[in-house]
């Protein structure tokens, strides 16, 4: 039986095939021609697949320990823009260089992250909490550390750094890495019943969230002193 007819069986084998090459494939040896020849020629097949099965299947590829030349190799037959059409792998092979630096474990999830697109979460049917996750992170990647590792905690706001290292070419800094684990560990030292009843409603809410801001920018060194005495001031 050619390659042809048992991608036309189902046409999931063309996502499986690549997935098997990113967990057991010989990175030095490149891909089978025959099945890459039939992969390409059936993409169109792809669109028949249910949403769930196609994001299970990249989500299993995407956790091996090197996915990057399995991704590329699902660009170059056209797999990838039909399955994900807004994505970019160019920086998923600098990302997984630079989690293997600093001992991150493989992550799908990250990985999603940095290949970017906009409808991942509904072109791949995601759960809700890798769908969080993946928008999370996407957050950390524009955030500073300070602010990333508070509002994210430290495994995302890691995860941050690492995209926007891989996106800049640079190797990952391992002091933004300590200042979000410190962040992380911060707790926002007022709360609104403190600042009231000068201040009430949308404007405590207002206040509050400029507070937050003000005490993230000054690396936390705010004290619950200075805040309320800057909302007094304000108010």
């Amino acid at each position: 039986e050619d390659a042809d007819t048992r991608i036309r069986e189902d046409y999931l084998r063309s996502l499986r095939f690549f997935r098997f090459h990113a967990w057991y494939g010989n990175p030095g040896e490149g891909f089978d021609a025959e099945a890459v020849a039939a992969i390409a020629a059936n993409i169109p097949g792809l669109e028949t697949l249910s949403r769930e099965r196609v994001g299970a299947e990249v989500l299993k590829l995407l956790a091996a320990p090197d996915p990057a030349p399995s991704v590329a190799g699902m660009r170059s037959t056209g797999v990838l823009a039909s399955i994900m059409p807004e994505s970019d792998d160019r920086f998923l092979a600098p990302l997984v260089h630079l989690e293997q630096t600093i001992g991150a474990a493989p992550d799908a999830i990250r990985r999603l992250a940095v290949l970017g697109g906009e409808n991942l979460r509904i072109g791949l049917r995601l759960s809700r909490k890798d769908a969080a996750r993946l928008a999370g992170i996407r957050e950390a990647v524009a955030l500073t550390p300070d602010e990333a590792g508070y509002r994210h905690g430290a495994d995302t706001a890691r995860d941050g750094i690492l995209i926007a290292a891989a996106m800049a070419g640079q190797s990952v800094d391992e002091a933004a890495l300590e200042r979000a684990q410190f962040a992380a560990a911060q707790t926002f030292p007022i709360k609104a019943a403190e600042l009231m009843p000068n201040l009430t409603g949308p404007a405590l809410g207002e206040a509050m969230k400029r507070l937050e801001k003000d005490w993230i920018a000054s690396g936390f060194t705010l004290t619950r002193k200075d805040l309320i005495a800057r909302a007094s001031k304000e108010g």
